[in-house]
């Protein structure tokens, strides 16, 4: 069974506080683009919100689950402590929920060669990696998190055992590499709206 993580409880700071995944693109929000990609994929969803009252948001949006945050604050890793206790599949794909253009192709073939490994982690070059547009081993992601000193995703990706595929041979299923924008600031969104990708498409660390 393959799962999906999608972190939605960040604060937004950048974005002056407003809630990116509502964001639309081409008449549809972020977060729908997201699930309507990740459906084609995994056998579950999964949204990990900042508590309940966030969660009550995505209700209307069907065959999902939202749960909370079990340890609140620490960012990114708390949000995939509390999904991969409430993931049911073995492997574990997990996504920010500011990237609209998620590409299911590129999501199927991390899938696809994890073979032994505990992680698939896409890099554009040793100091840039997408720890959040990676496929997981639930085990694993579950026994680092039990107990560590740092909150570092980076951290956390180096004590695992992982394949790093770097992003340009990913081209062949998305050649513009699409699938890693995210949106960051609102004059993102105004790029993205008016196609001017290349002022928005940049690897993140």
């Amino acid at each position: 069974m393959r799962s999906a993580v999608v972190l939605v409880g960040g604060e937004a700071r950048r974005a002056n506080g407003q809630e990116k995944y509502f964001f639309t693109y081409q008449g549809r929000t972020f977060i729908e683009r997201l699930v309507d990609s990740l459906r084609q994929v995994v056998d579950e969803i999964v949204l990990v919100a900042r508590n309940p009252e966030q969660c009550k948001r995505f209700g209307k949006i069907e065959g999902i689950r939202c749960i909370s945050d079990i340890r609140v604050g620490i960012g990114p890793i708390g949000g995939l402590h509390a999904g991969s206790l409430a993931a049911q599949g073995d492997l574990i794909f997990v996504s920010a929920c500011d990237m609209p253009c998620i590409d299911p192709s590129v999501i199927a073939h991390l899938f696809s060669v994890i073979d032994n490994y505990d992680a698939v982690i896409p890099i554009w070059n040793p100091e840039m990696l997408e720890p959040l547009h990676a496929v997981y081993r639930r085990t694993a992601l579950l026994s680092y998190l039990e107990s560590h000193d740092s909150l570092s995703l980076r951290a956390m990706v180096m004590s695992l055992s992982a394949l790093y595929v770097p992003v340009n041979e990913l081209k062949i299923l998305d050649p513009d590499l699409k699938t890693f924008t995210n949106i960051n600031k609102l004059e993102d969104l105004e790029h993205i709206n008016t196609r001017d990708w290349k002022q928005i498409h940049r690897p993140s660390k």
